[in-house]
């Protein structure tokens, strides 16, 4: 699967790369002001949300399906990793048998192949929520550019499904990330994961399209879903 081999094989580059990943996970932990004891991370990489926590944990419930990034995770007594994608219904099977006190996903579920399916099997777990997904609007210069349709969903069906599904405050935070050169933009690109290791242009379009692209930054949208715990009480 490629977007799987992909954040497997630039594990330890997306650890020293991760810029907006790490803002956006922080605008998250932010927002989480009920200390929960028990969390699961769906999408845990190799262990942001972890390494942010800085209040007392019960247990820790990690589930992400790239190998190579769970290699990369803290291992405590209090800490359970699950090689497992969230794609996967029977996943919520095993996860229902767990108490939780807050689930959490940040710059995960925009792979969701179902989206709308992989929300419902989120919110039948009748745990509050804190959740960051990507939007169509990161890249939006650069898909443009290029004359490349969007990877991700829109703003418009992600706060949609978000809705459907959940109770809780939504915001649109906007980031954008500049760079000394458009060369220097692509590297990053390649080892960040935001674009799961799309690449579907040649290099005679590569070189064109690096010539061609009219800012010197890249453009991230991403909505943040934030239930209080009284919402799931």
């Amino acid at each position: 699967m490629k977007i799987r081999e992909s954040f497997s094989q630039n594990a330890d580059a997306y650890e020293r790369v991760n810029i907006i990943q790490k803002r956006v996970l922080d605008a998250l932990v932010a927002r989480i002001d009920d200390a929960p004891a028990r969390i699961l991370d769906i999408g845990c990489g190799s262990g942001g949300l972890y390494k942010a926590i800085d209040w007392p944990v019960e247990s820790f419930v990690g589930v992400d399906f790239a190998e190579g990034m769970l290699a990369l995770h803290p291992q405590a007594d209090n800490v359970t990793l699950m090689l497992q994608d969230f794609n996967a219904p029977s996943l919520f099977d095993v996860l229902s048998t767990y108490r939780f006190d807050r689930i959490v996903s940040s710059s995960a579920l925009q792979w969701a192949k179902d989206l709308d399916g992989v929300l419902a099997n989120i919110a039948a777990l009748n745990t509050p929520v804190s959740l960051a997904i990507f939007t169509a609007n990161t890249f939006k210069t650069l898909y443009e550019t290029a004359g490349l349709p969007p990877l991700l969903r829109s703003r418009e069906e992600t706060v949609a499904l978000l809705e459907k599904h959940f109770d809780g405050e939504i915001e649109i935070v906007e980031y954008t990330l500049d760079f000394p050169s458009v060369r220097e933009m692509f590297r990053y690109m390649k080892k960040s994961g935001v674009g799961a290791g799309r690449n579907v242009l040649g290099y005679a379009q590569m070189k064109r399209l690096m010539e061609a692209y009219p800012l010197g930054y890249l453009e991230y949208e991403i909505v943040l879903l934030h239930e209080k715990s009284a919402q799931r009480a």
